[in-house]
């Protein structure tokens, strides 16, 4: 008997058993980044956090289609070009290239699509004239807006009253809104900004989209007018989510968008709101020339992924440590072929027991360190058969990979270095481990302790256990 899937739905806000509306094809939409800086850390965790959740539906189910959109066309990346003297096209491509590196040295696998907002201009004209036509929506002053008080329901996924919402929209006062809680869907560009033809605005009509209405056409472009899941971070919830849901089923005459909305909580940083006058403002690409990738993406794991999360450098150190003794572990075994698992046989294991209760990470991570201590103990013993040793190694790399984690030969992950540090090739580290190992057999002590000494300088612990003498990185 496998496992019911189950999350929790912020629709809802209740636990609900996971019932797709194609068994043969979930769909699942992400909200990406607007791409005109570093990815920060809070950035981060949705990517980390929804590419276990695919993992794990991919066990379960024979294909899924996931979606995660870029947007590079917002003014907070017209305000940036400006202020670094470049061409909007460049700084798009460069900060995307390295969003996509930053994401996968965080072990997070590519999306199947991943649509960028500028080349889905014409599906956002269509749908704004078809609100308009519908009556959901109007021109005033060159702006098309949606009309909030059109749409009986606006408001059910954030469950806020019309002042809380009109007040966490930080809306803009302008005397062409027939409603304060109105929002816009396209704007008049001056010859600075980005623009296209449209229908609408002083001639030649050149404007450009509002934020909501780009995911709600690209995800109608890729996942039909409803779709399974739609994740995002909280901050999303509102006014985000619920503009896209406003135009999503104005536009195509639906009930829902989605079946089942799924938002992580907020991150925290050095136990404060991250902020760089205060010096905890952690971008991905800078954690990483200090902090290999596994071990950064460990840390978001470890806190369950509706539950606001105090991200720390001591934290990291921490990941960074756990993951030694895993990676110890397996390198004691890595002439060992581990033995397949299934998909049959991973939807009852578990870890992934562990993620179909409302995506739990933080007890799937528990569940790993049980089967670490499980081989441990067998090497421990010393007289492990092969075949068992292959099996513990085959289900502890299986479970593993479903969160993403113990992907890598344990030689890499001792090898790594931080960019620009002192690259020390792990051979030499080897032959002096084995020459120190040497000098204690013959009692040469004075020798071994030189040797130990001088790998500790080299940034290299020194472990010695009843199976020998094993090295990581300090």
């Amino acid at each position: 008997m496998t496992n019911r899937l189950q999350f929790h739905n912020t629709m809802t806000r209740e636990k609900t058993d996971f019932e797709p509306l194609d068994a043969n094809n979930i769909r699942v939409y992400v909200c990406g980044p607007t791409v005109y800086d570093y990815a920060h850390i809070g950035n981060a965790r949705p990517v980390v956090v929804f590419d276990v959740l695919v993992r794990l539906l991919r066990i379960f189910y024979p294909t899924v289609t996931y979606v995660r959109n870029i947007t590079d066309v917002e003014d907070k990346i017209n305000a940036r070009a400006l202020e670094n003297g470049e061409s909007i096209v460049d700084l798009t491509t460069r900060t995307a290239k390295i969003f996509h590196e930053d994401m996968a040295a965080l072990g997070a696998l590519p999306p199947d699509y991943e649509p960028r907002a500028t080349n889905y201009i014409d599906e956002m004209i269509e749908m704004i004239k078809t609100l308009i036509d519908k009556g959901h929506a109007y021109e005033a002053e060159g702006h098309v807006l949606f009309s909030v008080s059109s749409m009986a329901g606006y408001g059910q996924l954030s469950k806020r009253a019309r002042d809380e919402m009109i007040a966490g929209a930080r809306v803009e006062i302008a005397p062409y809104k027939k409603d304060a809680a109105d929002f816009v869907l396209w704007k008049p560009s001056n010859p600075e900004q980005p623009g296209w033809d449209s229908p609408w605005g002083p001639a030649p009509g050149r404007g450009r989209p509002g934020w909501h209405i780009e995911c709600s056409a690209m995800s109608k472009a890729h996942l039909g007018n409803t779709f399974d899941i739609h994740g995002g971070g909280q901050d999303l919830i509102f006014p985000h989510h619920e503009n896209e849901i406003a135009q999503s089923c104005c536009a195509n005459g639906t009930d829902d968008m989605a079946k089942l909305w799924m938002h992580n909580g907020y991150l925290m940083s050095e136990g404060e709101k991250m902020s760089k006058s205060l010096g905890n403002f952690y971008t991905v690409h800078d954690l990483l020339d200090e902090f290999p990738g596994e071990a950064i993406r460990l840390l978001l794991l470890k806190t369950h992924y509706r539950k606001p999360q105090d991200f720390t450098k001591d934290g990291l150190f921490e990941a960074r440590t756990e993951l030694d003794g895993f990676y110890s572990a397996l390198r004691k075994i890595k002439d060992i072929k581990p033995t397949a698992v299934t998909n049959d046989v991973l939807k009852t294991s578990p870890v992934s027991r562990a993620l179909s209760n409302e995506l739990n990470t933080s007890f799937a991570i528990h569940e790993l360190h049980k089967l670490l201590a499980s081989l441990n103990i067998q090497l421990s013993r010393g007289n492990a058969k092969e075949e068992d040793l292959a099996s513990t190694k085959g289900h502890l790399l299986a479970q593993a990979k479903l969160l993403g984690l113990l992907g890598q030969a344990p030689d890499d992950w001792f090898n790594w270095s931080a960019p620009g540090g002192d690259a020390v090739d792990g051979s030499d580290i080897d032959q002096l481990v084995n020459e120190r190992l040497q000098a204690k057999n013959e009692k040469d002590f004075k020798t071994a302790d030189e040797i130990r000494d001088r790998l500790q300088a080299m940034g290299v612990i020194v472990e010695d256990g009843a199976g020998g003498s094993t090295w990581r990185r300090g």
